[in-house]
């Protein structure tokens, strides 16, 4: 199994010392793209482990499940609209992140590591601290120290060491990097193409949810989604690029990215016509986990909304904070996070069938 190398195209064997490209410092794919098969469904799995031949992992990997995937679907109207909202707050650490989690676990534990370390906001932390723990693998979390304190004790509750970083959000990136030069494997979530093995799995997902009868074939008309890094996004945008792949849907949906006023690297980006994110200065908001100055994949993400011919919003945290309270209202206790969909689904003119991607708990939020 190899890593490619997204700007030099080196390929290089996976290695768990290697999270970025030795030569220009550039993000990994990997080189193994496996195709979707209607065929390969194990239909008597209710996680993202039901479509294995479709998720690329080191021979001989033992999944490393505690049934993420396969949240539920659920219609509702919110703003005038009719809306499928994808509950992916309802994984077992509270939030999206335990797809690619699960993935990236059990590639490290395939390749025999024992100690390794996460950066977070806190969601990513408390995944990959519930995945170790279960997989028996030492887990250590670099996090800001004003993150959200329901985060913070959910990565120590796990039993992982929590390293809780002053300052802005890249301070914490900074600091784990620094220690991953001594030694410690970087397990990151951002860094890993593993990650994206497991978040494709909400657009195989979504396609046997739809099941032709919300949409003729299967696929939204619309997919919306906070973007931070971005890794659920891009995993539904290759998830769906499988789905017509394989001549299983028509087209692809509308992407449509969601930022904060307070850090909208892509949404500037889109705007000016840039093909990286544009350079911002963060302001505070209420929406800690999308709060990222550089998605590392700024490119895919960018490149995404535009040959979906979607688009990248941001909205204020007064509109998100009023939002969350109207999901809640429905039923649907999110993060302020997750209710920046909530926001821009009220913003937008979107036609046909809408499915709105909710990524985190409320559970997790300060207030």
């Amino acid at each position: 199994m190899e890593y490619v190398c997204t700007n030099c195209a080196k390929k290089r064997p996976v290695d768990p010392a290697l999270w970025r490209c030795p030569d220009c410092g550039a993000i990994f794919n990997l080189a193994e793209r496996r195709a979707f098969s209607v065929e390969a469904i194990e239909k008597g799995r209710s996680s993202i482990w039901r479509y294995p031949r479709s998720i690329a992992v080191p021979e001989g990997a033992v999944p490393v499940s505690m049934g993420e995937g396969m949240t539920p679907l659920v219609p509702a109207a919110f703003g005038g609209k009719a809306i499928h909202f994808k509950l992916e707050y309802l994984a077992p650490s509270g939030s999206f992140k335990d797809r690619g989690t699960s993935v990236v676990v059990t590639a490290l534990r395939a390749l025999g590591v024992t100690r390794a370390a996460d950066d977070s906001s806190g969601n990513a932390g408390a995944s990959f601290a519930a995945y170790a723990a279960h997989a028996g693998l030492r887990a250590e979390v670099f996090a800001p120290a004003h993150a959200s304190p329901a985060k913070l004790a959910q990565i120590e509750v796990f039993g992982a060491t929590l390293h809780r970083i002053e300052g802005p959000r890249a301070k914490t990136t900074e600091a784990l990097e620094a220690a991953a030069q001594g030694g410690l494997v970087y397990a990151s979530h951002a860094w890993l193409p593993f990650t994206l093995e497991g978040t494709k799995t909400v657009a195989y997902e979504i396609w046997e949810q739809l099941d032709r009868r919300a949409s003729p074939d299967g696929a939204p008309d619309v997919f919306v989604c906070p973007i931070g890094q971005g890794s659920l996004f891009l995993g539904a945008y290759r998830g769906f690029k499988d789905l017509l792949a394989a001549g299983l849907i028509r087209k692809l949906p509308r992407f449509i990215g969601v930022q904060s006023t307070g850090c909208p690297p892509i949404v500037e980006a889109a705007r000016q016509g840039l093909d990286r994110a544009a350079q911002i200065e963060p302001q505070p908001s209420v929406a800690e986990g999308i709060m990222l100055v550089r998605p590392l994949r700024d490119r895919e993400i960018l490149q995404a909304i535009r040959e979906t011919g979607g688009c990248a919003v941001a909205v204020p945290d007064a509109e998100t904070l009023q939002a969350r309270k109207e999901l809640a209202r429905i039923g649907l206790y999110v993060e302020p996070t997750s209710a920046v969909v909530g926001a821009a689904l009220r913003k937008l003119s979107l036609e046909g069938t809408i499915v709105a991607a909710l990524t985190g708990s409320g559970l997790k939020a300060s207030a």
